[in-house]
């Protein structure tokens, strides 16, 4: 028998500069062990100061993309990422309803680290009803879950309760980021729904402007240690430490003149 690679699809926009979108993923993917595939929803015009453009990409191609991906070479986990348009959010779930395949991991992008807005805001509904019921997991920011409950997060204490909320009747796992607090100490929360649990990932804030492309990094990490077999906990666990030391490893670099990449690659160069 040949070996078999373990295979993650990501589903998202092009980010031109290289720190996030299908970009990010393609390097975290790759860095975490997984073949990468992709399937472009946008092309952006950005770099490390912001997005000053998107293009769609028409929703026949980018279904035809999935399927082409899917048919032939499958999928171990699926990362799904920007979607500017309810009609994109369906076009993937109509894609995706063909597949059984359980590792879906949802990132609801909606703003970038530029402040740069990304869905629109008829597509949000479209996006909680048709598509975050077919997740395994999703990954919402803080500013992500406030659009995603229509309500103000204040405080971390409010964290664990409100990544039960976000589940869905309990039915979807939410990794809720606490990156957009002002605390000192980062606690992610990590809701496992499958197992009713609750688990507080710690770090320390790293105050560097090399933020960009770090919700990206985040969830095709997931993704990809899902698709090597991790139990829900290891993989998002394994994620988080990824992550942490991807941002460590990338605040001593300088590249562009806003937030830069975190460092994709710090386990394999010097």
């Amino acid at each position: 028998m040949s070996k078999q690679y373990k295979r993650v699809l990501t589903i998202a926009g092009s980010d031109s500069g290289g720190g996030a979108g299908i970009q990010a993923d393609l390097k975290t993917i790759s860095a975490c062990g997984c073949y990468g595939m992709s399937a472009i929803t946008a092309l952006t015009v950005q770099n490390t100061v912001g997005v000053s453009n998107v293009h769609a990409v028409p929703v026949d191609f980018l279904s035809e993309q999935i399927n082409a991906v899917l048919d032939d070479i499958g999928a171990d986990a699926i990362k799904i990422g920007m979607l500017h348009s309810s009609e994109v959010i369906m076009a993937v779930k109509k894609c995706l309803e063909h597949y059984a395949i359980r590792n879906i991991i949802l990132d609801p992008v909606m703003v970038s680290t530029s402040g740069h807005k990304l869905l629109q805001d008829e597509a949000i509904e479209t996006l909680i009803l048709q598509l975050i019921p077919m997740a395994r997991v999703i990954t919402p920011n803080i500013p992500e879950a406030e659009i995603l409950l229509g309500k103000k997060i204040n405080s971390q204490h409010e964290l664990p309760a409100l990544a039960r909320e976000l589940s869905i009747d309990g039915t979807i796992s939410v990794l809720l980021k606490a990156g957009h607090l002002v605390d000192e100490e980062l606690i992610d929360i990590f809701y496992n729904a499958e197992t009713d649990e609750i688990i507080e990932l710690k770090s320390k804030r790293l105050h560097t402007l090399n933020t960009h492309g770090t919700g990206c990094t985040l969830s095709s990490a997931v993704a990809s240690f899902l698709a090597r077999g991790y139990e829900l906990n290891a993989a998002v666990v394994a994620a988080k430490d990824y992550i942490k030391n991807a941002i460590t490893a990338g605040t001593d670099y300088t590249i562009g003149k806003g937030h830069g990449p975190v460092h994709h690659f710090y386990d394999f160069w010097e």
